[in-house]
């Protein structure tokens, strides 16, 4: 099974500023790229627990006494560490988004490169997939989500014909979807308007934003202090969550101040923004759109 090489390996790894004998948490395992580093830098004493809801990257696992690794979306983090006797952490590393893997696996459905069926689970035990959001989703559903996580200005004029060609047959698969929306094409454009529309479809059967707020709280509870995160996001919208997280310990809105009127916030960000190379975007196109932010718990 061919996974690609894993996004900012080294910076991100190196963000967590890792104790040989501390314990990490690697929320996205995928092909292993991430955890592997990180045990190489643990001592005997280190411990290691990884998180992916794809049953595909079990045939990753690593056979290592200090590594474990736990078939769940990682929203639930809290609940399973606790399951494994663990209360906090030294350090917890995401690597979000789709792995490489997934895109290039025709039938998951997460490419616009392919036919396939309108799937796109991260996790074959998700109830809804994208044929139940194209297929069974009412017109404001479909304009909330083109609107919210596709940034689709054209959101209502999207949904609306969605509606009208299921209304002949069911939107089964990829050339069917693309068919019913060809007007909306332009070739100049088609691959980038494409790629929003699955995004769209993609962060609403994954609950990616919501799963993403859940687990940054939990993150923080789960942290020891001087404990650090380290998130790689591919997309705005996940970026900002990130960020404001980061920067504030809130989603919105602004924290309190102190007496003397500086900020209350759980996290000191380090370092600025890192972006991949020019090296690593030639070699790995998922680099492409990256971007590393890391934090320590006060």
């Amino acid at each position: 099974m061919e996974y690609h090489n894993p996004v900012l390996l080294k910076s991100s790894v190196d963000g967590l500023d890792i104790k040989p004998d501390g314990v990490y948490v690697d929320v996205t395992f995928g092909g292993g790229g991430h955890s592997r580093e990180i045990l190489s830098r643990l001592g005997s004493n280190g411990k290691l627990f990884a998180f992916d809801q794809d049953e595909d990257a079990l045939a990753n696992s690593i056979d290592d006494e200090r590594f474990v690794l736990i078939n769940e979306n990682f929203r639930y983090i809290k609940r399973f560490l606790r399951f494994h006797g663990v209360q906090k952490v030294d350090g917890i590393l995401a690597d979000l988004g789709v792995s490489s893997h997934q895109f290039d696996v025709a039938e998951r459905g997460f490419s616009t490169r392919f036919d396939a069926e309108l799937d796109m689970r991260m996790s074959r035990k998700n109830a809804l997939s994208a044929y139940g959001v194209v297929n069974e989703y009412d017109a404001e559903n479909l304009k909330r989500i083109f609107l919210e996580f596709g940034e689709l200005k054209n959101a209502p004029a999207l949904a609306r014909v969605i509606i009208e060609a299921r209304e002949h047959r069911p939107i089964k698969n990829t050339e069917q979807l693309k068919f019913a929306l060809e007007r909306f094409l332009p070739p100049h454009k088609s691959n980038k308007i494409l790629a929003q529309i699955y995004q769209a479809i993609r962060i609403e059967v994954n609950q990616e934003m919501e799963v993403l707020r859940e687990f940054l709280e939990q993150a923080l509870d789960i942290l020891k202090v001087g404990g650090r995160l380290s998130v790689i996001s591919y997309h705005s919208l996940e970026d900002r969550l990130v960020k404001r997280y980061l920067k504030n310990g809130m989603f919105e809105g602004e924290p309190e101040r102190d007496l003397y009127g500086n900020y209350n916030v759980p996290f000191k960000v380090i370092g600025k923004l890192i972006v991949p190379d020019e090296f690593e975007i030639k070699t790995n196109n998922r680099a492409r759109s990256a971007k590393l932010r890391i934090a320590e718990k006060l």
